[in-house]
């Protein structure tokens, strides 16, 4: 925000005046992502007049900054010509990441324009299913046969690197493709120069699959601190790497997305500012009338006992009480399990100690807020009505607390995402029980209803 107020007035100054030295300038001295935050408050023809004043390598660093949406928009904006040579010099992840987000028609008009080489690839990339690693991995990665020396190891990476996105690590493949090993450029340093690649690689590499998720290969990155890993088909061929850079963005992405189901919003790619109203308003919209559906369910629940409610007028001052307390408790057990299973994969024997440990939370929670109720309501009410009080609570926190933590499990199982277990929902869901627990809970401690002294 700091660079945008400061810098916006003279970029819109030179754009006014037409300066093009002044624009490639501008495009030189900062930072691609700052200039890209600056761009936003332009309009689509001017973000690309300023990446038209500087070449191809430069335009690409900075596109690959910009939001979704404002990349596609320059896509009609810009000559086919010149953005097929933005479209080459980007790096292949980030070049298929922009594709993905066109039309079918606008990518088979753009691709007959780029280079048989990098088109080649982006066919390639574009095959894998989105969501996997393939989709998300680069090309461009440095790889050496294990029987030649250090020396000449060197001289080969002189000749990788302008086209390789990280050169730390160098991966060992044969004749086939086949990955073999690994070998750090720090090793490579520090070996002598005669000294064999086989000698001195790591042949337990860690890597994984071209179809496995984007979400596990990102988990796998932060576990080990790669600062890339690499990808093998099913012949444990090298196909591609996937860098810290794109994990980090897909942890994030991740985040996002948990962080609106949480809220039940259905998730949105771009940030809030830059979705229109009306796609905010549906992504929102659906959930909305979901948890109206749930809270309708709970008010037909509650005309169930309407005879109760009427001999038992007082109930009804500790019904936001009692609900409060189990959707309170389910939302926290749902937030941290939703989190756990976020870093890492349950097995059944993880599954089962959740389900004590959320019970044994649930009797110590429960405990504890059905005391406080009870001595709270005791004070508006008779100790046989604080009580009624005081067991639903304890009854709706154990409930709250499990069906919380196990249900994102059972979403897990059953192939959806455990995030779709929003808090709200949670909520509305414990409230459905909650207020058959309420009144099955006055009618077991006060009796049945017959049974009142008017």
């Amino acid at each position: 925000m700091f660079y945008r107020s400061l810098l916006l007035p003279d970029l819109r100054e030179s754009l006014a005046e037409q300066d093009v030295p002044a624009l490639a300038e501008f495009c030189n001295a900062l930072y691609p992502a700052v200039l890209a935050e600056v761009l936003e408050d332009l309009s689509t023809e001017e973000v690309w007049t300023v990446l038209a004043s500087c070449p191809p390598a430069r335009q690409a660093e900075i596109f690959g900054f910009l939001e979704g949406v404002r990349q596609v928009e320059l896509v009609d904006v810009a000559p086919r010509k010149e953005l097929s040579k933005l479209i080459e010099e980007m790096a292949p992840d980030d070049r298929v990441d922009f594709l993905s987000l066109l039309e079918d028609e606008q990518v088979e008009a753009l691709l007959p324009l780029i280079a048989q080489a990098e088109r080649a690839d982006i066919r390639k990339l574009l095959a894998y299913p989105d969501g996997s690693a393939g989709s998300i991995m680069t090309t461009e990665y440095a790889s050496l046969p294990e029987e030649i020396t250090v020396a000449d190891a060197f001289e080969q990476l002189r000749v990788q690197a302008p086209d390789s996105e990280t050169i730390y690590y160098i991966f060992i493949v044969d004749e086939g493709r086949r990955l073999d090993g690994i070998v750090s450029l720090r090793e490579l340093i520090q070996a002598k120069r005669t000294a064999k690649l086989a000698d001195i690689m790591h042949r337990d590499v860690i890597a994984v699959r071209v179809d496995d998720d984007e979400e596990f290969v990102a988990q796998e990155v932060a576990k080990y601190d790669f600062l890339a890993i690499p990808v093998v088909d099913n012949q444990h061929r090298l196909v591609g790497i996937v860098t810290y850079d794109d994990a980090l963005d897909i942890i994030q992405e991740e985040a996002d997305e948990d962080a609106q189901m949480q809220a039940a919003v259905l998730p949105f790619e771009d940030s809030y500012m830059s979705t229109p109203l009306l796609i905010l308003a549906q992504k929102r919209g659906v959930w909305l009338v979901i948890l109206l559906i749930a809270a309708l369910a709970t008010a037909y629940t509650m005309k169930q006992f309407e005879t109760i409610q009427e001999a038992y007028v007082w109930m009804a001052w500790f019904v936001p009480l009692v609900l409060a307390s189990g959707g309170n408790a389910g939302s926290q057990s749902a937030t941290l399990i939703i989190r756990e299973m976020a870093t890492r994969e349950l097995n059944s024997s993880d599954k089962l100690t959740i389900f004590l440990r959320e019970l044994k939370l649930a009797s110590m929670l429960g405990g504890c807020l059905s005391t406080l109720s009870f001595v709270a309501a005791v004070c508006m009410v008779t100790l046989p009505q604080a009580a009624v009080v005081s067991l639903t609570v304890f009854l709706m926190v154990m409930m709250g607390t499990v069906t919380g933590a196990m249900l994102p499990i059972l979403f897990k199982k059953l192939g959806m995402d455990p995030a779709l277990m929003s808090n709200p929902l949670i909520a509305a869901l414990v409230d459905v029980f909650g207020v058959v627990i309420y009144f099955s809970a006055a009618v077991l401690v006060l009796g049945p209803v017959a049974a009142v002294v008017e």
